[in-house]
């Protein structure tokens, strides 16, 4: 039984879809003026997660994930560069796509973009123009009316007198309240338009999302999901604005996945600690970054560090350390493993207990390669399907292992034994981590160990 943690409700939930067997999901996906940052990077891999997982589970998942082409950051980078705007979203388009690629990130079912979608827009603002919920300002610009929203603030926990009497923003003379937000923005000199009821202009950033999310899913569906910043006011916006044009709930289910932070601090390009996947890739490995995220349970705050990037890792190293010589074939059904390691994901996609569900099976496959190469084959099977599960453990260990350990492949004898000698020194004195490493190293590098009640005997694989 899946349960999820609805941040409408604040508690968490068994999953019932509207349809049985099937699953509609909306995550608010990038806006691509710039590469993408590791903040991006925990967005796509933990609903990527959730997306395999419900395909796991054995539900038609249509996941949709849109594309922001359109918005002020996007149309003042391009004025900066003088590059036409187009050009400049498909460019960082297919970076976006390349680097979700690299972390092992499937492509949504439908990926719409804002700008393909003008005409749901309209019609949206149309129908709430129409319907009292919307008016033109004088100035051009389409507003929403908070107040006409009985409901606003049931996602964020806001009320609207608290938000009106602690508005610090300068008022917009413009609008009829200062919570009210765009819809439509009339024109300005040099700024991209499209034709409209209410004069040229260009949509507002909320109205995207209910547009996008309501022509390829329906005006109700299963799970909205996106960053926690995006919890007020964009998805209290969609809420309301969807609601209010098509009188129906709009979302059963809201996913939030927390901050990243960078050394205990927040993220920020003024702080000096802001970093793309692309900087970040020049020293780690794609899977070591996936691993990274879901190592933390997608709701917490994931503090991202070298040290952290570098514990990957050790894990990853130890993972396909355990597979490197066996043979893969058919995994086993219906184990203790797995019905732990599925335990773990139902219970609101906790990556981080069904990830210590696979450091046990490593355990055991080692214990295992002195004595049966059955059950080390049935075994790592197992971990390498647990591991897909959620997205890790899909290259070949050989490969992924050359080049990670230094230069132990040219080990002499005495070298070995020395390794070994400081292995059963770091246990004497328990130091688990460091007698796992060395043993995963030298697995690495061919060198299998028999420990037994004499010592420990090794030979090269």
């Amino acid at each position: 039984m899946l349960n999820i943690y609805n941040s409408l409700t604040n508690q968490k939930e068994e999953f019932k879809p509207i349809v049985p067997g099937q699953v509609s999901m909306y995550v608010c996906g990038m806006t691509v003026y710039d590469f993408c940052h590791i903040g991006h990077a925990r967005v796509l891999v933990v609903f990527d997660v959730v997306y395999r997982y419900l395909q796991h589970l054995g539900y038609d998942v249509n996941y949709v994930r849109n594309i922001t082409d359109i918005d002020d950051k996007i149309i003042n980078r391009a004025n900066e560069r003088g590059e036409d705007f187009y050009r400049l979203t498909q460019r960082f388009i297919d970076a976006m796509h390349e680097d979700a690629d690299a972390l092992g990130v499937l492509r949504p079912t439908k990926e719409p973009r804002a700008t393909d979608s003008i005409g749901i827009m309209l019609k949206m603002i149309a129908e709430l123009v129409s319907n009292g919920h919307a008016y033109q300002a004088p100035n051009g610009d389409v507003y929403f009316s908070v107040a006409k929203y009985k409901d606003y603030g049931q996602l964020s926990g806001k009320k609207i007198d608290e938000l009106r009497s602690g508005e610090r923003v300068e008022v917009d003379t413009q609008k009829n309240d200062p919570l009210d937000f765009v819809l439509w923005k009339s024109a300005k000199p040099g700024e991209p338009s499209w034709p409209s009821d209410y004069g040229d202009g260009r949509p507002g950033w909320h109205i995207e999302c209910s547009a996008m999310s309501t022509q390829m899913l329906g005006n109700h569906f299963d799970i909205h999901g996106g960053g926690q910043d995006l919890q007020f006011p964009h998805h209290e916006n969609e809420i309301a604005q969807s609601e209010c044009c098509t009188g129906e709930k709009f979302v059963n289910y809201w996913m939030h996945n927390g901050f990243v932070r960078v050394n205990e601090e927040k993220m920020s390009k003024s702080l000096g600690n802001f970093f793309t996947l692309r900087d970040v890739s020049k020293d780690f490995k794609a899977e070591e970054i996936r691993y990274f995220i879901l190592s933390s349970h997608y709701r917490s705050q994931l503090n991202y560090s070298e040290d952290q990037l570098n514990n990957a890792r050790s894990a990853l190293k130890r993972f396909y350390g355990a597979l490197l010589g066996a043979e893969i074939c058919e995994p086993l059904s219906n184990t203790d493993y797995q019905k732990r390691f599925e335990a773990a994901l139902n219970d609101d996609f906790n990556t981080a207990n069904a990830v210590a569900v696979l450091f046990d099976l490593v355990r055991d496959i080692n214990r295992a390669k002195t004595e049966d190469s059955a059950t080390v084959n049935a075994l790592a099977s197992l971990l390498k399907y647990l591991g897909g599960i959620i997205g890790l453990l899909q290259s070949d260990a050989e490969s992924y292992l050359k080049g990670q350990v230094g230069d132990y492949s040219g080990l002499n004898d005495d070298k070995v034994d020395d390794l070994i000698k400081q292995r059963l020194d770091a246990r004497d004195n328990r130091d688990w981590a460091l007698a796992d490493r060395i043993r995963d190293e030298l697995t690495a590098a061919r060198i299998v160990l028999e420990d037994g009640v004499g010592g420990t005997r090794w030979r090269r694989g």
